[in-house]
């Protein structure tokens, strides 16, 4: 009777990550019909001297950016955009040096001319999305640009943005996230690998086809009066963004993706930190998909809309059923030669695998912005592949207790993401003052189930090959994401 309660279980969890890849598989359609009949073109840019060009606040929300804060205010003064258009209010709840190093890059700007507040709250609460919302008051703009300390935009971001909205229906046009860092290490080469599938086949994959998507946190632009007529920002999600975005669009708002007009950022450089981001987007996808779904579902949206909605809501929850079949693949693999059963059926769900296949193939083999010839774009797809599925294993069990504590309504605080000032190959985080101390219980089992997984490829050489590779996969993903968050922390 266990045998086949843990047979059950498991068809369940793979049944449900078969489901996920064909909605991504799905995604993959829309979006290379969209491309066979639109070839990429470069975003238009509007004319500097039109008198058409509207008022623009650019808000920086930071907290404790010491590294990198002074990057991001010399990027947004550098904009090619009329002075008297624009202003930048950096929302500033930093606690450390970073407050001075604003008010002197402040001071230094008002003597240019530019008009530049940092904006101080007495009490800081509701993070990011409180920071927003309590600032909205000193907005001048029709426009509100967004970028978190870790961007470097671009100076002709503005003028590739504001044109968009002419269309009255549109209230967010969000830009593709690149990457200073990505060739640093591993972990942000993989890291850059999934993001890039989802600033293409994912976003301009659900805008093509109608579906919902998403304003990114950073590095787009939102209609003031989108922002109001949605019901403002709200902290009682850990994604506020995506939170904001929901709410906007089931106002009958638009959101814009422009895939080709870049905004360069840096990416995570040490396990913790990557950690922490992973955890606050899983935990509050869940937590905006617990506050929106029934929305969502008494909405006067189409079904196959709900659909795709509930799909991109619930995303994160497939780490948790990837968690569950891993970790009933090992007693299974024992089992079944004393079950007698033919297990040919669970070879439909290769489907899945073939589908993230296909899709991470398009984006980082045809639609990457990597200018490499084709044999090396494959070459380099053969090798991060499987490393990314590798690393996304590793990472279940982290990312399975943000999903559960989201959807039990367990809430935490807003943990920022550290970032160094890292670009290329060059910089280090070895001596940063932001690095974690605390080693978490995960951090300890997640070395415990790379021994277990390993076990498990000893065993199968014995007993029963067919999971061995399976289980060296998980036992290698295990052990890097383990091993490399014991190795960042700081002592």
């Amino acid at each position: 009777m266990l045998a086949y309660l843990i047979l059950g279980i498991y068809t369940v969890a793979l049944a449900y990550i078969l489901l996920y890849c064909i909605m991504q598989l799905n995604l993959l359609y829309y979006y290379r019909r969209h491309r066979k009949k639109n070839p990429y073109q470069t975003p238009k840019v509007e004319d500097i001297n039109s008198p058409d060009l509207p008022f623009v606040t650019v808000q920086l929300p930071i907290y404790n950016e010491f590294y990198v804060i002074e990057r991001l205010i010399d990027h947004c003064a550098a904009f090619n955009y009329p002075k008297d258009r624009f202003e930048i209010h950096i929302i500033d709840d930093s606690t450390d040096e970073t407050v001075e190093i604003v008010r002197k890059k402040v001071e230094h700007y008002k003597k240019l001319g530019f008009n530049i507040e940092q904006v101080r709250r007495e009490v800081r609460q509701g993070f990011k999305a409180g920071a927003l919302k309590d600032a909205m008051y000193l907005v001048k703009g029709e426009f509100i640009a967004i970028f978190d300390a870790d961007f470097l935009p671009r100076p002709d971001f503005l003028l590739a943005t504001v044109g968009h909205f002419k269309d009255p229906k549109i209230g967010v046009v969000q830009s593709r996230w690149e990457h200073i860092n990505r060739n640093y290490s591993l972990m942000t080469r993989l890291q850059a690998f999934h993001l890039d599938m989802h600033f293409t086949v994912e976003q301009k994959g659900r805008e093509v086809a109608d579906c919902l998507l998403q304003f990114n946190g950073t590095a787009g632009v939102w209609r003031k009066a989108t922002i109001e007529d949605a019901g403002g920002w709200e902290a009682d999600t850990l994604t506020e963004d995506l939170d904001l975005s929901y709410r906007a669009q089931l106002k009958g708002w638009k959101i814009h993706f422009l895939e080709r007009l870049g905004s360069p950022s840096e990416l995570p450089a040490e396990m913790n930190g990557f950690k922490s981001q992973q955890f606050r987007w899983s935990k509050g996808g869940a937590e905006t998909a617990r506050k929106m779904l029934p929305v969502i579902w008494k909405s006067n949206l189409s079904l196959r809309k709900k659909i795709h909605g509930t799909i991109h809501l619930t995303g994160a929850s497939v780490f948790v059923f990837v968690f569950i079949s891993a970790v009933l693949s090992v007693p299974l693999t024992y089992l079944m030669p004393q079950m007698g059963l033919d297990l040919t059926y669970l070879k439909v769900f290769f489907v899945g695998l073939f589908s993230v296949i296909f899709t991470y193939y398009e984006a980082n083999v045809h639609a990457t912005l990597e200018k490499h010839s084709f044999v090396k774009r494959i070459f380099k797809f053969a090798i991060l592949f499987p490393t990314f599925i590798a690393l996304s294993m590793g990472l279940s069990l982290h990312n399975t207790i943000a999903v559960i504590q989201g959807y039990w309504g367990k809430k935490s605080a807003f943990i920022r993401t550290p970032k160094f000032n890292i670009t290329g190959m060059g910089g280090t985080f070895k001596k940063d003052k932001y690095k974690s101390t605390k080693l978490p219980w995960t951090t300890v089992f997640e070395g415990i189930l790379a021994l277990y997984f390993l076990g498990a490829v000893i065993g199968g050489w014995f007993w029963y090959s067919s999971f061995m590779g399976y289980h060296l996969m998980l036992a290698l993903g295990f052990g890097y994401v383990s091993f490399y968050s014991f190795k960042h922390l700081k002592y």
